[in-house]
Protein backbone atom coordinates (compact mmCIF):
# COMPACT_ATOMS: atom_id res chain seq x y z
CA UNK A 1 0.00 0.00 0.00
CA UNK A 2 1.16 3.54 -1.39
CA UNK A 3 0.82 6.53 1.39
CA UNK A 4 0.34 9.91 -0.52
CA UNK A 5 0.56 13.34 1.03
CA UNK A 6 -1.29 16.06 0.43
CA UNK A 7 -0.12 19.05 0.84
CA UNK A 8 -2.55 21.80 2.63
CA UNK A 9 -3.11 24.63 0.59
CA UNK A 10 -2.72 28.46 1.74
CA UNK A 11 -6.18 29.92 1.62
CA UNK A 12 -7.46 33.73 2.05
CA UNK A 13 -10.19 35.64 0.97
CA UNK A 14 -10.96 39.30 1.31
CA UNK A 15 -14.32 40.93 2.47
CA UNK A 16 -15.57 44.74 2.73
CA UNK A 17 -18.31 46.05 4.76
CA UNK A 18 -19.10 49.67 4.70
CA UNK A 19 -21.95 51.37 6.67
CA UNK A 20 -25.44 51.44 4.80
CA UNK A 21 -24.65 47.62 3.55
CA UNK A 22 -26.96 44.74 4.18
CA UNK A 23 -24.11 42.41 4.97
CA UNK A 24 -20.20 42.29 4.18
CA UNK A 25 -19.20 41.16 0.69
CA UNK A 26 -16.40 38.45 -0.38
CA UNK A 27 -14.49 40.68 -2.73
CA UNK A 28 -11.46 37.98 -3.33
CA UNK A 29 -10.89 34.79 -2.81
CA UNK A 30 -8.19 32.28 -3.36
CA UNK A 31 -5.31 29.13 -2.74
CA UNK A 32 -1.84 29.26 -3.68
CA UNK A 33 -0.57 31.46 -5.28
CA UNK A 34 -3.37 33.45 -5.17
CA UNK A 35 -3.90 33.16 -1.66
CA UNK A 36 -0.72 34.77 -1.25
CA UNK A 37 -1.19 37.78 -3.70
CA UNK A 38 -4.32 38.94 -2.08
CA UNK A 39 -2.47 38.75 1.19
CA UNK A 40 0.30 40.87 -0.28
CA UNK A 41 -1.85 43.21 -1.59
CA UNK A 42 -3.52 43.53 2.05
CA UNK A 43 -0.48 44.12 3.30
CA UNK A 44 0.80 46.88 0.93
CA UNK A 45 -2.91 48.71 1.06
CA UNK A 46 -2.16 48.64 5.06
CA UNK A 47 -5.60 46.21 5.64
CA UNK A 48 -5.84 44.11 8.44
CA UNK A 49 -5.05 40.88 8.26
CA UNK A 50 -6.81 37.95 10.58
CA UNK A 51 -5.54 34.72 9.83
CA UNK A 52 -8.61 32.17 10.85
CA UNK A 53 -8.43 28.92 8.71
CA UNK A 54 -11.65 27.92 9.06
CA UNK A 55 -13.55 30.99 8.42
CA UNK A 56 -11.46 31.31 5.04
CA UNK A 57 -12.35 27.93 4.25
CA UNK A 58 -15.55 29.07 4.39
CA UNK A 59 -15.39 32.13 2.49
CA UNK A 60 -13.71 30.66 -0.17
CA UNK A 61 -16.84 28.61 -1.35
CA UNK A 62 -19.09 31.99 -1.42
CA UNK A 63 -19.21 33.34 -4.66
CA UNK A 64 -16.93 37.33 -5.14
CA UNK A 65 -18.98 40.07 -5.20
CA UNK A 66 -21.77 37.97 -3.50
CA UNK A 67 -23.04 39.04 0.86
CA UNK A 68 -21.36 36.47 3.29
CA UNK A 69 -24.32 33.93 4.50
CA UNK A 70 -26.45 34.60 7.71
CA UNK A 71 -24.19 31.57 9.05
CA UNK A 72 -21.47 33.16 8.92
CA UNK A 73 -22.59 36.56 10.43
CA UNK A 74 -21.34 36.08 14.33
CA UNK A 75 -17.73 35.31 12.92
CA UNK A 76 -17.75 38.19 10.53
CA UNK A 77 -19.28 40.52 12.97
CA UNK A 78 -16.08 38.86 15.41
CA UNK A 79 -13.64 39.75 13.08
CA UNK A 80 -15.30 43.35 11.98
CA UNK A 81 -14.78 44.11 15.78
CA UNK A 82 -11.53 43.17 16.49
CA UNK A 83 -10.21 45.11 13.15
CA UNK A 84 -12.21 48.32 14.64
CA UNK A 85 -10.30 47.48 18.16
CA UNK A 86 -6.41 47.43 16.49
CA UNK A 87 -7.60 50.36 14.46
CA UNK A 88 -8.83 52.49 17.43
CA UNK A 89 -5.60 51.38 19.39
CA UNK A 90 -3.67 52.37 16.25
CA UNK A 91 -4.89 55.51 15.68
CA UNK A 92 -4.21 56.29 19.50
Amino acid sequence: MRCVKIKKMKRATAIKYEKGYEAPLVTAAGIGYIADEIIRTAKESEVAIVQNEELANLLSNVDIGSEIPIELYDAIAKVIAYVMDIDALMKK
